[in-house]
């Protein structure tokens, strides 16, 4: 008799900091037509529990879920359209202590890690923003969700660096789908120009590279850390370990 149970979804928690290819991703994925996306799902909870002053803050929050408990059942629930694979957005300086983690023990999801060098991540930002903290750029809290997905594993979680994305967008990708339990589809590699409906109410602000893209671009050139201004070199020094230990479990570097 044929099997006639539906396979489950397999939901991706892709747990990246800021100014990586953490949209370009997400474009990447959406342009699979079995996947579903959402983007960044716990920052309206983030900025309504931290009161910080970040740009759109009020659209952002009112946009929400502003309860994290919201954003969580949402998460944790049908899949959108009945996809067949859910890809989440998460920046993880969005997880801050108030917001609960149990839901990430739910069955079906591969929590994966996105990772970039502390310098570029701080060059890019302080571009954005008049002041950075380590707080800001999610490297310890990366380092944090990485130790919990890995406990519960018994083995580290897939890792990809941005710059081995860049560098060979088919093999990390291939790489990340094989680690998912996914096929790896080449319509990842492309897509139509332009902003989408599942974007962010924030994507005016920060969305204009990827909003013109069609596609991965070529690999940056890496800031170096005499480059950086003497404001920032502290924070790339706190960020560097975490970035380093993840970085020994990178897929396709």
């Amino acid at each position: 008799m044929a099997d006639t149970h539906e396979k489950p979804a397999v939901r991706i928690a892709m747990w990246s900091g800021p100014r990586n290819i953490s949209t370009a991703m997400m474009r990447a994925f959406e342009n699979r037509p079995d996947t579903a996306v959402v983007d960044e799902p716990f920052y309206a909870a983030y900025l309504a529990l931290t009161g910080l002053d970040h740009p759109m803050r009020e659209e952002v929050i009112a946009a929400g879920p502003a309860d994290w408990r919201d954003a969580a059942a949402f998460l944790t629930g049908p899949v959108p359209d009945g996809r067949a694979v859910f890809y989440q957005k998460h920046m993880t300086h969005h997880m801050i202590g108030e917001i609960g983690r149990d839901w990430m023990d739910e069955p079906g999801f591969v929590h994966a890690f996105l990772i970039r060098t502390p310098e570029s991540v701080l060059a890019s930002y302080a571009a954005k923003r008049d002041s950075v903290t380590l707080r800001d750029i999610g490297f310890a809290e990366q380092a944090d969700l990485f130790e919990r997905a890995a406990d519960r594993l018994g083995h580290a979680p897939p890792v990809i660096d941005g710059a081995d994305v860049l560098a060979d967008p088919a093999g990390v990708l291939s790489a990340l789908c094989r680690a998912a339990g996914i096929a790896f589809d080449p319509a990842m590699l492309a897509w139509p120009a332009g902003r989408r409906d599942t974007d962010g109410v924030w994507a005016p602000h920060w969305y204009h590279a990827v909003e013109a893209s069609t596609g991965f671009g070529p690999p940056r050139p890496g800031t170096r850390f005499e480059d950086l201004d003497d404001t920032l070199k502290p924070v790339a020094e706190a960020a560097r370990p975490y970035y380093e230990r993840l970085a020994a479990y990178r897929l396709g570097g």
